[in-house]
């Protein structure tokens, strides 16, 4: 549970563009405090870098990090249509996250600014004795950090873009989300399973935007909950689809004789909704799973043909949805907002969206209807109640999607065996 600011913090600190202009900042102060040398040490070091030789190395480093950075602003445009042609375009926002491609970057551009105002400031004879002896150190700083930087760029483009690498990541945003929805359920709020009916006497607040709920500013609901006097219930948790006429939040006063809210009250609880085009890993467990079917149904696409990657999702499944059995039941008074009454996510939907998609466009193979069956299995023999159900139900579903695909009865029968022992775990 964060706040909205934490939460914008946390995407500013994963964008390109922030890294590359600190980097940048940085080498333009460390080409300026060298003038300062001059003036701050009042006696001479015993190296004197020639102007020449300053200048000419920082005129190397200057076109080669320009043709370097140009080179790896190539490969990255690569990785993204890689990615989403070989794996899935809602994979393409992770890529643009990576911490060493963006350090990389970083590391070139602000390298390229470093000597090209080291170049002009040389030029213009800013330095003294001890200043062009300062710029020298610290080139050689920049030239070994570059050096580094390479090495390390050079292992990660084998990497970068690929289905494997990507997968990896698609399945660590997964299991943060959930992990983190696991800490802290339903927003820090009191679960509720279903809002079929509105409470009784509650005010229904509608989205002003078409879009996806990204991010829910549970502590700032609340703290305005406990100045109005209200109780607040959510229908509407991030990764839902709402426009304007979707009830996001139900308003119930506790006051007897309660006015309407104001203008300034309703604009305060709906600024708590952050809403986008697109749908964001952070609060949402449940786009991690879709973006991993999305991979698996495009790797048993006719066109691809890959079934390995959709076994491969399978188990990275497993791995995710275990972290349910690990949920231990809240008690009310131990929650953070005990004026928010938030819908609970539910592991069916959890395994629906993940292995349904799978069974659907894998129902001709033989070979992923098994691994599909086993890891259910898995599931199943976990003691949470709702998970066996939900593995129960999955079963059954790709077992149907399996007798109308699958006409040998060689390949059914194992499966049929299978489902039979999933359903024993049921009570």
């Amino acid at each position: 549970m964060f706040s909205k600011w934490q939460w914008i913090l946390g995407h500013l600190t994963r964008a390109l563009w922030l890294r590359a202009t600190l980097m940048a900042l940085l080498a333009i102060v460390v080409v300026f405090t060298a003038m300062l040398a001059d003036r701050l040490l009042p006696f001479e070091l015993p190296f004197e870098a020639e102007q020449n030789t300053l200048d000419n190395i920082l005129n190397i480093l200057a076109s080669s990090m320009l043709a370097v950075t140009t080179f790896s602003l190539t490969v990255m445009v690569s990785a993204y249509s890689a990615a989403t042609s070989n794996v899935t375009p809602r994979a393409t926002k992770l890529i643009r996250q990576d911490t060493t491609t963006q350090n990389v970057l970083a590391t070139f551009i602000g390298s390229f600014l470093f000597s090209l105002v080291g170049i002009i400031a040389v030029q213009t004879d800013s330095y003294g004795h001890n200043g062009r002896f300062v710029l020298f150190i610290a080139t050689l700083v920049v030239i070994a950090l570059i050096v580094i930087t390479i090495l390390r760029w050079i292992e990660h483009l084998s990497l970068l873009g690929r289905v494997g690498a990507t997968t990896n990541r698609v399945e660590q945003e997964a299991s943060q989300a959930l992990r983190h929805y696991l800490q802290t359920p339903c927003l820090g709020g009191i679960g509720i399973d279903s809002f079929e009916e509105p409470p009784a006497n509650a005010a229904a607040l509608t989205s002003r935007e078409i879009g996806y709920i990204q991010h829910i500013d549970s502590p700032a609901l609340q703290n305005l909950a406990e100045s109005l006097s209200l109780k607040l219930f959510l229908p509407a948790i991030p990764g839902a689809f709402v426009h304007e006429h979707t009830t996001i939040l139900w308003v119930m006063s506790e006051k007897d004789d309660a006015e309407a809210l104001s203008d300034e009250d309703t604009n305060k609880l709906l600024a708590c909704f952050t809403i986008d085009q697109e749908r964001s890993y952070e609060q949402d467990p449940r786009f991690g799973l879709c973006v991993l079917a999305e991979i698996a149904s495009r790797a048993l696409s006719p066109a691809v043909n890959d079934p390995g990657t959709a076994i491969d999702i399978i188990g990275r499944g497993v791995r995710i949805l275990s972290l349910w059995a690990t949920t231990e039941e809240v008690d009310t008074a131990d929650c953070q907002c005990t004026r928010l009454y938030v819908k609970r996510l539910q592991i069916s939907d959890l395994m629906a969206d993940l292995y349904r998609p799978i069974a659907r466009d894998g129902a001709a193979l033989a070979e992923v209807q098994l691994r599909l069956q086993k890891a259910l299995l898995a599931l199943a023999q976990f003691p949470q109640q709702d998970l066996r159900d939900a593995a129960i139900q999955s079963a059954l579903v790709a077992l149907e999607h399996a007798q109308q695909q699958l006409e040998i009865a060689a390949d059914l029968k194992p499966l049929e065996l299978l489902v039979s022992e999933i359903r024993s775990y049921a009570k």
